[in-house]
């Protein structure tokens, strides 16, 4: 990161996961980066899909954050993963998807988006992935988490028109972080090279670090370039 002034602050949610663990190792590696702070299920019993345990989670924090890095998300929930086919839809799984990947992720930003300098610089991103582009999608198929994750997009875009007034030099930006070694993709890599979570996490952080408030907002994958909505 060279963007943010030094002695900035991190907070990564989702710390405990592939990607977001690296991501916390690399904030913890910048010496200019003065205090990295962690949230996750295992390790705080945060529940993203419970707007009171996001409120305490979030509630317990003082002071602000340059920095916000929410690394959440599944692919599979409950054992139960992407759909091949329109008959293979479950209501019940379907709203997983989304309370997890769409919910969860605008409870955060509803929570902690206060927690950002309202005055300097200030940078927020979330797990996306390029499967929710709308204008992307030339395959079909896995009907629930691409609509999860359009809906990602969605809320990252509206909640970032909304920042913009009240955190002028802030930017919120919704990330794919290409294919990683994770157990998210395990079952779905089909033998294509994939990155390892530091890697992808470097990129992304990258990424973020270039983008100006004037793209706040936007859907950018791993190298740096743009993703149709």
């Amino acid at each position: 990161m060279t963007s943010l002034a030094d002695g900035y602050r991190a907070l990564v949610i989702g710390s405990s996961g592939g990607i977001g663990s690296a991501v916390a190792r690399l904030l913890q590696a910048d010496k200019r980066c003065a205090e990295v702070v962690g949230l996750s299920r295992s390790t705080d019993g945060l529940d993203i899909t419970d707007d009171a345990s996001v409120h305490d989670a979030l509630g317990r924090l003082e002071g602000d954050f340059q920095l916000i890095f929410c690394a959440t998300g599944a692919l599979t929930i409950d054992g139960v993963g992407p759909e091949k086919a329109l008959k293979q839809l479950s209501a019940d799984a379907m709203m997983k998807q989304f309370a997890l990947n769409a919910l969860g992720p605008a409870l955060v930003l509803k929570h902690v988006a206060t927690k950002l300098p309202r005055r300097d610089r200030g940078l927020m991103a979330f797990l996306s992935a390029r499967v929710g582009s709308i204008g992307d999608n030339h395959l079909g198929g896995w009907v629930s988490y691409r609509a999860s994750k359009a809906a990602l997009n969605q809320i990252v875009r509206t909640a970032s028109i909304e920042l913009g007034r009240t955190h002028p030099q802030s930017v919120l930006a919704a990330l794919h972080p290409g294919t990683v070694a994770t157990s998210l993709s395990d079952d779905y890599a089909g033998g294509r090279d994939r990155f390892l979570p530091e890697e992808s996490a470097t990129r992304m952080l990258s990424v973020l670090d270039r983008l100006q408030p004037a793209q706040s907002g936007s859907f950018h994958a791993y190298d740096g370039s743009s993703i149709e909505w």
